[in-house]
């Protein structure tokens, strides 16, 4: 170590060497766990791969990007009706103990091209195949497969269509799915006790988000991408919940919940976010971007620093008010943002709902104004659906659920 390192690890404060001390140890101590856990699973034959979960892939006609992830054991049934507490708490734990399987050769093709990676050691892979020339069609299935040609597997490819102007990033707790993320009580409860069959969007969110990929006067239809803190582990949950809930899909970048450089423990906030957005951004150049959030989270700071840093690249950022009924921090948070940006000419807003928003894209040409009329009926039909944020918080603090005007408590049915 020279004499100019040493001088800049002294004026480290002790607090930020001691943390990064123990964060080191405790990437160290994961590593050799994972190691121990490998050789024992290897020992009982329990390495086999038998699942690639291939997640939602993109690109243009230039090259695709593919990531998923090499696992020991097949996933379970979808989400049921009449499933419990009980059998959802079972479901949460099986994704959170999934088997990985590092080091697997994976082939993945996309047309006359083809690519081999490996999965690192937490079992995930990431490809970049080159593309077959200018899309026609949204939506391509890639293939993955080991290398030995076994467990071959369709991967969806959302494909930028020359015709594409405006892309569009979307956060996905509280701002697609309601998720209490602003209480933990209400956070838990969903997340570990329900379902994709019971959670709950956030009113009018298929039809504003189909709005939005429509386009207008026919540049479209136009990408969407969905982004969230929540780990890898839920993907197939959030998948089953857009679909059923008939929110137009789209590669979703999740979190995972290792100690590597990047990851859980090394990513301060909610910063990811932001990076998958500069990457998307820098990626098609082409595109403006519309940029959705919530006022629970960290959404306004990270969309703030990207109108500043992209400008007019950004068409406009939404952030949904978690709390509309009420003057909060949250709110005086995300003004704060707003004129931090007041300079640029990016348009960002603290929106209600849905049908605000709808109105104010409508204004700025990024959906058609036919579309509002479909956005505010989703509204209001989305609000008589069942609350699950109120049983669930009921359930946490103890209290019995209110009833629903049908006389069944929310979430029945």
């Amino acid at each position: 170590m020279d004499m100019g390192e040493s001088d800049d690890n002294a004026q480290v404060p002790w607090r930020q060497r001691t943390g990064q001390y123990v964060r080191d140890r405790i990437i160290v101590a994961d590593d050799a766990l994972d190691a121990a856990r490998r050789r024992l699973k290897a020992r009982l034959g329990f390495d086999r791969p038998l699942h690639i979960a291939a997640y939602r892939g993109y690109g243009d006609g230039t090259a695709i990007e593919l990531m998923g992830r090499v696992l020991a054991e097949r996933p379970g049934n979808g989400p049921l009706e009449g499933a419990g507490w009980w059998d959802n708490l079972l479901d949460t734990w099986r994704r959170f103990e999934s088997d990985e399987v590092p080091g697997a050769p994976v082939r993945a093709r996309f047309g006359r091209h083809e690519v081999e990676v490996t999965s690192d050691h937490e079992g995930y892979y990431a490809a970049t195949v080159p593309g077959s020339g200018p899309p026609t069609t949204l939506w391509e299935d890639a293939t993955v497969m080991l290398a030995d040609g076994t467990l071959t597997t369709p991967q969806p490819v959302l494909r930028i269509l020359p015709e594409a102007r405006i892309g569009i990033i979307s956060d996905i707790d509280d701002t697609i799915l309601h998720s209490g993320i602003t209480n933990w009580k209400v956070a838990a409860q969903l997340t570990f006790l329900h379902n994709a069959r019971t959670r709950k969007p956030l009113a009018g969110v298929a039809a504003l988000y189909h709005a939005l990929q429509r386009g207008v006067a026919g540049a479209g239809p136009n990408p969407l991408f969905y982004v969230s803190s929540s780990p890898w582990n839920l993907y197939d949950l959030l998948e089953d919940f857009m679909d059923l809930n008939g929110i137009p899909p789209g590669p979703i970048f999740l979190r995972d919940l290792g100690t590597d450089t990047g990851k859980f423990i090394r990513t301060p906030g909610h910063g990811h976010k932001l990076e998958r957005a500069r990457a998307l951004i820098t990626r098609f150049p082409h595109l403006r971007w519309v940029l959705l959030g919530d006022s629970g989270q960290a959404d306004a700071e990270l969309y703030a620093e990207a109108a500043l840093e992209f400008g007019d690249r950004i068409a406009a950022i939404y952030i949904r008010d978690v709390d509309p009924e009420t003057d909060s921090s949250f709110d005086t948070a995300v003004d704060g943002h707003l004129q931090r940006i007041a300079g640029t000419r990016v348009p960002m807003l603290r929106a209600a709902d849905s049908t605000a928003i709808a109105k104010h894209a409508a204004d700025l040409g990024l959906l058609a104004r036919d579309a509002i009329a479909a956005v505010e009926h989703d509204v209001e039909r989305d609000r008589q659906r069942p609350e699950q944020g109120a049983a669930a918080l009921a359930a946490a603090v103890g209290a019995p659920p209110a009833q629903h005007p049908d006389g069944a408590p929310p979430g029945a049915g």
